[in-house]
């Protein structure tokens, strides 16, 4: 099997971005113009069939992290799913890492954690 390369890291393992979260819960106050633009970027980012699966993939696989070799059975071509995982970076969805071939991929606990928050009703709201 060939590795999966993926254009949009560098030879060099990059350390995992500081992942801020995102919003507060949307019963808590309007968002303001850059929350609801890091939320929306997040949002439209899932918004794709392919990159939920793959986030999905990312998140459940077991020790938190996935090679981009185990996860890019989700019927599209190497290239997009290498798109795809750009963009749930660039959403800030997931970080990456090289090790020799491959990338790993990983799903920050602050962004789950963050993305539950923003959609659970405050107890001031119940």
């Amino acid at each position: 099997m060939l590795p999966l390369l993926d254009p949009d890291v560098s030879e060099v393992a990059k350390a995992p971005e500081a992942v801020a979260p995102c919003c507060p819960p949307l019963t808590e106050r309007p968002f303001t113009s850059e929350e609801a633009e890091t939320a929306a970027r997040m949002f439209k980012a899932l918004g794709d069939p392919v990159r939920l699966r793959l986030f999905s993939a990312v998140a459940s696989h077991e020790g938190g992290e996935a090679c981009v070799c185990d996860i890019s059975d989700v019927g599209v071509s190497q290239p997009t799913v290498s798109h795809h995982l750009k963009k749930l970076k660039e959403a800030g969805l997931l970080t990456s890492e090289r090790r020799g071939t491959w990338v790993y991929y990983r799903v920050e606990p602050s962004v789950l954690s963050a993305m539950g928050k923003l959609l659970t009703i405050s107890p001031a709201a119940a």
